[in-house]
C-alpha cells in the first residue's frame, strides 16, 4: 500500500466522522508497512492519534507532541508502563473515580489489561476476580502473581490462607468457600460475565448468579467484562452499573474467506481446503471444530495428510506423552506433525504446555479446539479456520462466532487476521443481554432481604422452598446452611427432593458410612444411588463413572499409564478418563458434599464422610499436587520430586501457598540435579516455576 495516498484516504474517513474505516484502513497501512519492513513516517503517526490506537505510535520518530501523547497514555500495569489506547484510558479513568461498570468490547481491546492497570494505580486490599474455568484461572494468575505476587496472597485454591492484600481468581463455584471469610471485597471482577445468563450458558448460570449476587453485596465497586454484547437488558445485577460499548474499537483487522461457497458442502473439498491452508506451516492457525468428534476428523486428516516436523521441542513432547500417558494416543501423533489439540476436559498441564508451545516460534504451528479456545484461554493467531458451525449439537449463534474470530490476529503481531470459513456463518445480530434470576437458586434467596429483585410468584417460591426445607432441618440448621453456604448445588429442587427422600425413606440410604471404607468396591452402592438420583449433567454412562472413581483412588501410587491400560481394558479411553475424572473432582464430590451434610442433619449426625469428599475433590491425590497441576506442575513430574525427597508434596499440612515458597527457596538448579527428570521434564518445571515467580 503506497502511505501518502492511503494516509488521504484515513484522513478522508476521519473528516466524514467515520472512524471505524479509517481504523480498519490504518490498520491494513500498518501490515504492510510491518511486511515490507518500510520506515515509519510521522504522518502514519499523525492518523494513529486520530484513531486513538496510541500504542502503535512509532514516538523514537515522532514529534514533541506525539511523544508526549503516549507518555500521557502510559501507566503502570504492574512493574512496568505500557501505553493504553483511547478506550482503554477511558475505561481506567471511569473505574479509578469509582464508577461501577459493566463494559463489551472485542475480543482483541484489551479489557483485562485494565485490571493490572488498576491494581498498580489503586493498590486495593481485596480484589476478587470470577472467570469462566480453570484454564482461564490459570492463565489470569499467571499473569497476576507475575505483576503483583510481591505485594499480593493471590490465591485460587480453596482453603488457602489470607494474606494482608489479597487476589483471589476463581470460577464461580470456588468463591463460596471464601464468602464467609471476606469481610469486604474493594474490587469485584465478572470476566465473561455474559456467561450469568442461562440463555449463553444454562450449565454456568445459576452458580455465576449466586456467586455475583453473594459477592457484590461485599463489593465496593464491579467491573464486569464481555465481549460481542450491544445492550444490556434491565436486571437487578446490572441496572446500578453504567454499561459502556465499544465494539466498533478494533485494534485489529479480520480480512474474511468464504471458502464454503467453493466447497459447498463437500466433506472431502472441505478437508483439502484445510490442507491447503495449515499444510505450508508458513502462518500459525486456530481450527474451531466445535465438537470431539470432529477434532478427530482434523486429527485424522492431520495424521494422513501431513509429514511429521522435525523439531526438538515437538518430538521431546509427543514422546513425553507416550511414555507418560498412552503410546496408543492420537495427541503425540499429531504433535509430531505440528498440532496441538485444546478442550475443557483434558489435564490442564496438557493444554497450558501446547498453548506455551504454539506461542513459540519453532513450536506447535497449529492448534484444533472446541469452544474451550475462547473461554479457557487468551491466546491469538495469524489465522482462524472455522471447520464447523456448530458448538456441539446446536448451531453456532453469532455472538460465540464473533467470539472466535475474534482470535484472528494480535497487537503488534499480526495487525491482520485471516478468517477462513470451511462452512457457513450464523446470520448476524445483535446481541442484547439479559440476566434472570435462575429458578434453580430461589433457594438461595431470602424474602426479605432479596424481595425487592423478586416477582410476586418468585417470592412466593422463596417462601415455601424455605418453609419446606425447615420442616425437614430445622429452623436454626437452615439458618446455618444459608449463613455458611454450605450446600454447593444451586437447584434448590433437587436439594429439596433429596432432604426429602432422607426424611421419609431413610432405610434407602444404608450404607452411607462405607464411603470411609478402604475397600472401593463398598462405595459402589451409594455412589449409584447419588449419581442415579441426581441424573442429568454427567456427560458420561453412570457404570463408568463408578468405574473412574474407583480406579483413582489409586491415583497417588501407581503410574498413570497402567491405570489408563487397565482402563482401556475396561472400554473406557483416554479421552473419557480426562472427562470423567474432571467430572468426579467437581461434580460428584460436591454432590456427595450435599448428601453428607444433609445425612447428618437428617438420618445420623455421627456419620462423618468428610475425609472421603476431600480425597475425591482433589481425585484422591495431595492436595498441594492437585492444585499444582492446575497450576501447570503435572502429577508425574510431581511424584519424581516427591521420591527425590526435595520436598514433600504429601505433607497434608502443606498448602500452595507454602508450597510456592519452598519451590521457590529449593530453585531451578537443584530441581534440574534430580536424576529421574527427563529433558522436557525439565522443560515443564522451568514453565511452571516462571508462573510461580514474581517479577524483580
Amino acid at each position: 500500500m503506497e502511505v501518502f495516498t492511503t494516509c488521504q484516504e484515513i484522513n478522508a474517513h476521519i473528516q466524514r466522522g467515520d472512524e471505524v474505516a479509517a481504523r480498519n484502513l490504518l490498520i491494513r497501512l500498518l501490515a504492510s508497512m510491518g511486511e515490507g519492513k518500510r520506515e515509519f513516517p510521522e504522518l502514519v503517526n499523525h492518523m494513529i492519534r486520530a484513531t486513538g490506537l496510541f500504542p502503535y505510535m512509532e514516538v523514537t520518530r515522532g514529534s514533541w507532541d506525539q511523544r508526549f501523547l503516549a507518555e500521557a497514555f502510559a501507566v503502570d500495569v504492574g512493574g512496568t508502563k505500557a501505553t493504553l489506547h483511547r478506550e482503554q484510558s477511558y475505561i481506567l479513568k471511569k473505574l479509578l473515580e469509582g464508577t461501577d461498570l459493566a463494559v463489551s468490547a472485542p475480543t482483541s481491546f484489551g479489557k483485562s489489561f485494565i485490571i493490572d492497570a488498576f491494581i498498580a494505580a489503586r493498590q486495593p486490599k481485596t480484589v476478587v476476580i470470577i472467570v469462566p474455568t480453570i484454564a482461564l484461572m490459570d492463565e489470569t494468575r499467571r499473569r497476576i502473581f507475575r505483576k503483583f505476587g510481591r505485594n499480593y496472597a493471590v490465591i485460587t485454591a480453596p482453603d488457602t490462607p489470607l494474606g494482608d492484600s489479597n487476589i483471589l481468581i476463581f470460577p464461580q463455584e470456588r468463591a463460596f468457600g471464601y464468602l464467609n471469610k471476606l469481610d469486604r471485597i474493594d474490587l469485584l471482577v465478572v470476566d465473561e460475565f455474559y456467561k450469568a445468563s442461562a440463555k449463553h450458558d444454562k450449565t454456568r448460570s445459576p452458580a455465576l448468579v449466586k456467586a455475583i449476587m453473594k459477592l457484590s453485596a461485599k463489593a465496593d465497586q464491579r467491573y464486569y467484562l464481555a465481549p460481542n454484547v450491544k445492550t444490556l437488558g434491565r436486571s437487578v445485577f446490572t441496572d446500578d452499573m453504567e454499561f459502556v460499548e465499544l465494539l466498533n474499537f478494533n485494534t485489529v483487522y479480520l480480512n474474511k474467506h468464504d471458502l464454503y461457497r467453493e466447497i459447498d458442502g463437500d466433506e472431502g473439498k472441505k478437508g483439502d481446503k484445510l490442507i491447503e491452508i495449515i499444510g505450508p506451516r508458513k502462518a500459525k492457525s486456530l481450527i474451531y471444530a466445535g465438537t470431539y468428534v470432529d477434532i478427530r476428523k482434523v486429527c485424522d486428516l492431520v495424521k494422513t495428510r501431513m509429514t511429521p516436523v522435525e523439531r526438538p521441542l515437538t518430538r521431546h513432547f509427543a514422546n513425553w506423552l507416550r511414555t507418560n500417558y498412552r503410546k496408543e494416543w492420537q495427541l503425540p501423533d499429531v504433535i509430531d506433525r505440528g498440532l496441538g489439540v485444546h478442550n475443557g476436559s483434558m489435564h490442564r498441564c496438557l493444554t497450558q504446555i501446547q498453548v506455551k508451545l504454539f506461542e513459540q516460534e519453532r513450536g506447535l504451528d497449529h492448534i484444533v479446539s472446541t469452544s474451550s479456545i475462547i473461554e479457557g484461554v487468551n491466546t491469538s493467531a495469524q489465522n482462524v479456520v472455522i471447520w464447523r458451525n456448530r458448538v456441539g449439537t446446536t448451531k453456532l449463534k453469532d455472538f460465540t462466532y464473533k467470539n472466535i474470530i475474534g482470535r484472528g490476529g494480535r497487537m503488534f503481531k499480526h495487525f491482520v487476521g485471516d478468517i477462513y470459513l470451511l462452512e457457513p456463518p450464523p446470520e448476524d445480530e445483535e446481541t442484547q443481554l439479559s440476566i434472570e434470576f435462575p429458578e434453580q437458586i430461589l433457594g438461595d434467596l431470602d424474602e426479605d432481604r432479596d424481595a425487592s429483585r423478586l416477582t410476586s410468584e418468585q417470592l412466593e417460591r422463596v417462601i415455601e422452598f424455605k418453609r419446606s426445607m425447615i420442616d425437614i432441618v430445622g429452623r436454626d440448621e437452615w439458618a446455618r446452611i444459608q449463613r455458611d453456604n454450605v450446600l454447593q448445588d444451586s437447584d434448590s429442587t433437587f436439594l429439596l427432593s433429596l432432604a426429602m427422600d432422607m426424611k421419609f425413606n431413610p432405610e434407602n440410604w444404608n450404607g452411607f458410612a462405607y464411603l470411609n471404607s478402604n475397600d472401593p468396591d463398598r462405595w459402589e452402592h451409594i455412589l449409584y444411588k447419588l449419581i442415579d438420583f441426581k441424573k442429568t449433567g454427567w456427560e458420561a454412562q453412570f457404570s463408568k463413572i463408578i468405574v473412574v472413581t474407583k480406579a483413582i483412588h489409586r491415583n497417588w501410587s501407581t503410574p498413570l499409564p497402567r491405570l489408563l491400560a487397565n482402563l482401556n481394558a475396561q472400554g473406557i479411553t483416554i479421552d473419557e478418563f480426562f472427562q470423567i475424572e474432571r467430572t468426579v473432582t467437581f461434580k460428584l464430590s460436591a454432590l456427595v458434599s450435599d448428601a453428607s451434610e444433609l445425612y447428618k442433619i437428617i438420618i445420623n449426625p455421627n456419620v462423618d464422610v468428610s475425609r472421603f469428599i476431600a480425597r475425591l475433590s482433589r481425585a484422591f491425590r495431595p492436595g498441594t499436587v492437585y492444585h499444582l497441576e492446575e497450576y501447570g506442575l503435572p502429577r508425574m513430574i510431581s511424584r519424581k520430586l516427591q521420591d527425590s525427597g526435595v520436598i514433600d508434596l504429601a505433607d497434608s499440612a502443606l498448602n500452595v501457598r507454602d508450597a510456592i515458597v519452598k519451590f521457590n527457596a529449593i530453585g531451578l538448579e537443584r530441581l534440574f540435579a534430580i536424576q529421574s527428570l527427563s529433558r522436557f521434564d525439565k522443560y515443564i518445571l522451568n514453565h511452571f516455576l516462571e508462573g510461580i515467580t514474581p517479577s524483580q
